[in-house]
């Protein structure tokens, strides 16, 4: 696994900016080397504002949005088309407005669909459809992503991979049905950290003074149970983008730029 890479901007603003722009040429570096590229989406502020970001930058043309395959590392099971689901947050701030290939939008399932209430048959369908992609080449049951992006919540949790519960724990499965979810809604579905583990490169975004605490713990050597975004490492690259807020309780020394 990547040693991580720290890059601190001035304010969410301009990080939003920053990692749109990073994002455009790892999509567009990766089409032009294997024809497609593969990015997994995180929800949340900072995963919004980088898709509004990308959507309002003019570079964004640079890519073949039909050729770009789109995965979420976790979902509120929810109802489809309910505003608190990440691929419906998705939809308003980047993908309507782009002409991605709907069979390449690989959404969580909903409460609705076919797996109704049982959460854990809906997480063994996405586990099935990720396997599904996932080549001889790949780096086990999941497609070698290019990039995969994670918002760090105040706890220190990324995807839906809470400190202590079951779900961090998981050395097995790709993806799990997560109940008891310290944040509402308590049942969601998530990528495991074998998952995570197994992309190109695992961006970690945080901005504001409330994470800050939360990026301290995970830099600081902490266990991936009791920190859980301390786990999340990309196999060539792990790159925390932060804003300088939430750097604030980081030394210094911890973040030299990164290499663009």
């Amino acid at each position: 696994m990547s040693t991580p890479q720290l890059v601190v901007h001035h304010d969410k603003e301009l990080m939003a900016q920053a990692a749109a722009a990073r994002l455009i040429t790892r999509i567009v570096d990766a089409q032009a080397s294997r024809g497609s590229a593969s990015v997994v989406l995180t929800g949340g502020r900072n995963g919004n504002g980088l898709l509004a970001a990308l959507a309002a930058a003019p570079a964004r043309d640079a890519i073949d949005w039909g050729r770009l395959d789109l995965w979420w590392g976790d979902e509120r099971y929810l109802p489809e088309g309910d505003p608190e689901r990440n691929v419906t947050q998705a939809r308003e701030a980047l993908l309507d407005a782009v002409p991605l290939d709907p069979e390449r939008v690989h959404a969580m399932p909903a409460s609705d669909g076919p797996h109704g209430t049982d959460v854990e048959s809906a997480a063994e369908a996405y586990a099935a459809e990720l396997a599904k992609a996932a080549g001889p080449e790949n780096h086990g049951p999941v497609p070698s992503f290019d990039v995969l992006m994670l918002g760090v919540g105040p706890d220190t949790h990324v995807a839906s991979l809470f400190p202590e519960l079951p779900a961090v724990r998981e050395t097995e499965r790709t993806v799990v049905g997560v109940h008891g979810a310290p944040k509402p809604p308590p049942t969601r579905i998530s990528l495991t950290l074998p998952a995570i583990r197994s992309a190109r490169e695992v961006w970690l975004l945080a901005a504001g003074e409330d994470k800050a605490q939360a990026v301290a713990i995970a830099l600081s050597g902490a266990g991936e149970v009791q920190a859980p975004a301390a786990g999340a490492r990309g196999r060539s690259r792990t790159l925390w983008l932060l804003d300088s807020a939430a750097a604030s309780q980081l030394p210094r020394s911890l973040y030299p730029p990164a290499s663009p």
